[in-house]
């Protein structure tokens, strides 16, 4: 009948006052920007991407998987899709469906350090675009016992993959890096910017074309503060804040992948590229607002309290 089903709370939550009687609205991201979503030129992006074999690690990623939607549109040869999850690259291949594309979409389990595995898959494939999101990114998690795998994941990686795409001939290899590589406090920003490093020493002027680019905290992608908040305010709260004054500048899902495809067609070889992406954001005020728009009251959901932990990516 086309009519809209909705489930109400159990009865449990309810009595323990952990939810109200009250539709939690879902929240249209896009409304926490605090700006107009930004559209980029995309007109050369045929040119570079129509026909030819694209690779995308980390493709099973918030960043990933929207870049892998977004390059089919331009009707590549084939799009091979990297991921280390086998869960992410299984549900990346439930929604990307051979019947809806003449691409074709080769999906890969497998580890962007791993030397031999990665050459059979340039050498089977041959692919003429790399973009490389494949990263470990939340930052209080890689600050004490996970140093060594930030690096390894991050840093080396990259080294590994750009090698491999400057020894098979790739044109354009992509790096997707963070605004946080600008003069670093942290270990996940840390070894993005030794990331950037490793790629403009590889470039020279013969070869494959290495592209940065830095974008900030990306609405609702894995590890940010948007699902937190979300689930915090579905049991009632508090939504917790590190500090009142912490900001963050943020860009949606859709317009981070634009700007990654957008950057690798402008880019000549070594160029950092980075997106105006307008006034930082108090994330207290997101807070609020996301509270906001989920159909309640601060008052009803406990006011935000100041706690320990920077859930931003």
């Amino acid at each position: 009948l086309g009519l809209e089903v909705l489930t109400i709370p159990s009865a449990d939550d309810l009595i323990s006052g952990r939810l109200i009687v009250s539709q939690i609205r879902p929240v249209d991201v896009l409304d926490l920007l605090g700006r107009d979503t930004i559209k980029l030129d995309n007109s050369g992006l045929l040119k570079m991407i129509n026909g030819s074999s694209v690779f995308v690690s980390g493709a099973g990623g918030s960043i990933g998987s929207e870049l892998c939607r977004q390059i089919l549109r331009y009707k590549p040869k084939e799009l091979i899709c990297l991921d280390i999850s086998e869960q992410l690259i299984y549900l990346l291949e439930q929604e990307l469906k051979p019947e809806f594309t003449k691409t074709i979409l080769t999906f890969i389990v497998g580890d962007v350090k791993h030397v031999s595995r990665l050459d059979k898959l340039f050498f089977q494939h041959r692919p003429k675009v790399v973009f490389h999101a494949a990263a470990y990114k939340h930052v209080p998690l890689m600050e004490k016992e996970n140093v060594s795998e930030a690096f390894n994941n991050n840093v080396l990686g990259t080294f590994i993959l750009a090698k491999a795409s400057k020894k098979w001939n790739v044109d354009k290899f992509i790096l997707i890096s963070t605004d946080k590589a600008v003069n670093p406090t942290n270990v996940m920003g840390a070894t993005k910017r030794l990331a950037e490093m490793v790629c403009q020493g590889l470039q020279d002027k013969k070869s494959t074309h290495f592209v940065m680019v830095r974008f900030g905290n990306v609405l609702g992608s894995s590890g940010s503060v948007i699902p937190k908040f979300q689930q915090q305010i579905a049991m009632g709260g508090p939504v917790t804040v590190t500090h009142p004054e912490i900001t963050r500048f943020f860009m949606s899902i859709p317009e981070a992948a634009q700007l990654v495809m957008q950057a690798g067609f402008m880019g000549k070889g070594g160029e950092i590229f980075v997106l105006d992406m307008g006034d930082p954001i108090r994330i207290l005020d997101l807070a609020k607002d996301m509270i906001r728009l989920s159909g309640f009251t601060e008052e009803e959901i406990k006011d935000p309290l100041y706690s320990v932990g920077d859930w931003e990516d």
